[in-house]
This record gives C-alpha cells, sequence and structure tokens, in this order.
C-alpha cells in the first residue's frame, strides 16, 4: 500500500485527520459493511481504541469530511493496489482448479446498479429494453480463477461499451498456463486471435447455429474444424494460421469441436452445447475432460454472486454519487472479495479440503466480527523518518 500511495502521489504532504492508508482500508470496509460512512469507519478504529493504538480524543469525522478524503485518494490507488496483490490462489494440489497442467480460468461480464444522479448517468447509463431496474450501470468484464473463485483482473466501463471490447483488457493479465473458458456472447474471430497471442489454452462456447463444417472426425467424438474472418469470407484471400508468426494476421484458424446436450430437467428438455478450444490433440484433453471442464465456468457465476449478493445488499448497487468515486468504490469491492477468497484457500489448504467447501457467507461474517474486535491496520504513518507527533496524529 505505501509503495501504491507513493508511486501514485497520494501521500500526504501535511498531517491529517484521515491520512491516505486509512483512507485505502476506509473503501474497502465499504464492501464489507453496508452502513454509514461514519458508523463504518467506527467500526475499524473501535478495535484500535480498545488495543490502546489509537488517541481517545481522535473523533470520527463526518461524513462529507469522509467523502472529501475519498475525492482526495481518487480511484487509482485503489485500482493499483489490486492489480499488484489479485495473483492466482489455487495450488497444484487445489480441487477444482486445474485441467492437467492448465489453471482453469473463466471470463465473464457483470452490471452492478450505481445512484441514479446526473453524473452517473452521463457516465454509466442505464441498461435500455424495459430492464427490472432503471439505475445507471458500472459494467465490467473480469477474470477469475475457478477453483478459487478469485478475480484476478477487471476492465470497467458503462452500458454502451461491449463484453467483447472490455475482454481485450484482461489480456495482459493472461498467462500460458491458464486455460480460458468462456460464454458464447464472448466468440467472436478476432477476440479468439487476440487471446491466442498470450499463449493460453482457449475453451469457449460457440452458437450451435455456427457454421463449423467437419474437416476430421477424432477418436473421442470431437471433430477438427476451421474458423474463419469475417473480412475475409467469400474473398479468395487465404493465410492459414500455420502461414503466420501472429494469430491476428491470419485469416483461417483451426479449432477442436465438441459438442453435447444437456437434459435441463424441464420436461424433458436439452440444451445443446458446442464448444471450441485451440487443444486440437485429444491426448492433450479429451473431450469429455473439456466437457466437464467448461461446467467450472459456472464458478465465475458464484463469484459474481458473492459479489453481488452477499458483499453488496441484496437488490442493492454501490453507493458513490460520482463516476470516479463509483470505480474507486468499485476496486474495493474487489479487493474486499479477493481478500476473502485468499482466507478462504488459506484456511481450505491446511485443512486439505476443496475451497467450495466452505461458505463465503460464514467466512464474510467472520471477518466482520474481527475487525469489529480487533481493526487489522496500522493508523501509523511508516514513511522512514516520520516525525513522532505525524505518527501520533495519523
Amino acid at each position: 500500500m505505501d509503495e501504491v500511495l507513493t508511486e501514485t502521489g497520494r501521500r500526504e504532504k501535511r498531517v491529517r485527520l484521515l491520512p491516505a492508508h486509512v483512507v485505502v482500508y476506509f473503501v474497502v470496509a465499504l464492501a464489507v459493511f453496508r452502513d454509514g460512512y461514519e458508523e463504518v469507519l467506527r467500526r475499524l478504529v473501535g478495535g484500535l481504541r480498545f488495543m490502546a493504538v489509537w488517541r481517545d480524543e481522535w473523533t470520527v469525522p463526518s461524513t462529507s469530511a469522509l467523502s472529501q478524503a475519498r475525492e482526495r485518494l481518487g480511484e487509482e490507488p485503489l485500482k493499483l493496489l489490486f492489480e499488484r496483490v489479485a495473483v492466482p490462489l489455487a495450488e497444484l494440489g487445489t480441487a477444482g482448479a486445474w485441467l492437467r497442467s492448465w489453471r482453469l480460468m473463466a471470463i465473464d461480464g457483470v452490471n452492478i446498479d450505481v445512484p441514479d444522479t446526473a453524473e452517473n448517468l452521463t457516465a454509466f447509463e442505464k441498461a435500455r429494453g424495459g430492464t427490472r431496474r432503471p439505475f445507471p450501470q458500472i459494467r465490467s468484464v473480469g477474470l477469475v480463477e475457478c477453483g478459487t473463485h478469485a478475480v484476478l483482473a477487471a476492465t470497467t466501463g458503462s452500458m454502451r461499451d461491449g463484453e467483447r471490447d472490455l475482454a481485450t483488457g484482461l489480456l495482459g493479465s493472461v498467462e500460458p498456463d491458464m486455460l480460458i473458458t468462456a460464454d458464447r456472447g464472448f466468440f467472436s474471430f478476432e477476440l479468439w486471435a487476440e487471446f491466442m497471442v498470450t499463449g493460453a489454452a482457449l475453451l469457449w462456447r460457440v452458437s450451435a447455429h455456427m457454421k463449423l463444417p467437419a474437416e476430421s472426425l477424432l477418436p473421442d467424438g470431437s471433430y477438427l474444424s476451421t474458423i474463419k474472418s469475417k473480412k475475409n469470407r467469400g474473398s479468395s484471400w487465404r493465410m492459414p494460421l500455420a502461414a503466420v508468426a501472429d494469430p491476428r494476421d491470419a485469416s483461417h484458424i483451426p479449432v477442436r469441436v465438441i459438442e453435447y446436450t444437456v437434459d435441463t430437467g424441464d420436461g424433458g428438455s436439452s440444451e445443446t452445447f458446442r464448444l471450441v478450444t485451440t487443444i486440437l490433440d485429444p491426448a492433450e484433453a479429451t473431450a469429455l475432460e473439456l466437457a466437464a471442464t467448461y461446467q467450472q465456468r459456472w464458478e465465475y457465476e458464484l463469484s459474481l454472486k458473492e459479489i453481488e449478493t452477499q458483499l453488496l445488499a441484496p437488490g442493492a448497487g454501490l453507493r458513490s454519487k460520482s463516476p470516479a468515486m463509483v470505480r474507486q468504490e468499485f476496486w474495493g469491492l474487489l479487493l474486499a472479495h479477493y481478500a476473502i477468497r485468499a482466507l478462504m484457500v488459506e484456511a481450505a489448504d491446511s485443512g486439505g479440503i476443496d475451497p467450495d467447501r466452505l461458505s463465503f457467507q460464514r467466512t464474510l461474517n467472520i471477518v466482520r466480527r474481527q475487525v469489529t474486535d480487533q481493526a487489522a491496520f496500522s493508523p501509523l504513518d511508516t514513511r522512514q523518518g516520520g516525525r513522532e507527533d505525524d505518527r501520533r496524529n495519523s
């Protein structure tokens, strides 16, 4: 945190009632507690007073002072802090986190309500088409580790931004040892090629109506086909993947197709799933393995549920009234979720169990009690050579 505050220029040049590092914790705490501003901060400092490390004469600032402190801090420190701390949590033995040597990942999007202020409405807009909640919404696309539910990267935008466009902002966080799953709404030739550049394996669902003629049947029931760039359809120009060094320069890319049906349990009806993958050799992963792996993508849905209905109040959204503070609060929300998930993975690993067996809500309740009983941050100024008076007043 000290590094982030220094890099973003948010270190105080004078002593303040609310130093920057305390405000960072306060923003994260807004995701843990749904109380008003003053009550949230009161919960944080209560434990410090009990431990006699907080000045008794210090009083909780007003809501207005807390809002001003958030504005001084800005979005950048929270965003950069999340980017620094959000690393993969799964170890090699973590259940549900791997397919052979690939770390299972998923990308997906979420829309979260924000207050209906003039500034938020201009920046984020409302969803169109008669949705049930007439509020502006911030849109985000994230990259999650399936086995731990930890969100490792995210991009933010408005309802004007398509999820495919936002997904390109995740490319820098994708590693070659990952297997990226995605729902059919994300597939396009261009985005597929962009993700191929990362070296990661891909397993995406596509429309059952997409034309993918079988070019070679494989022993496990899957088959090889080719996806084509829309820009070159109907043209005689052809640049196969094997002829170029960069997938983005290809007009034709080979894929392996896995098709299967799932019983929906609704009057005997079923749903057809069609997956395409960059794993062309069944010896590296069978069709059955890949079909089972794709179901792990739903772990992201559980992560979103944890964020939308357990950290946030059910049916509610973020509380900030300006776009910059909405984004700041969003990064605080992801930091809180990641911290809780990291705690759960640590507990699961020590007990030798699957992290999915632990309850997010119960862990959140434990964190709430622990923060209230004994605040987890230091009020001291950690700068080298800082004056003793500065440390007391911070």
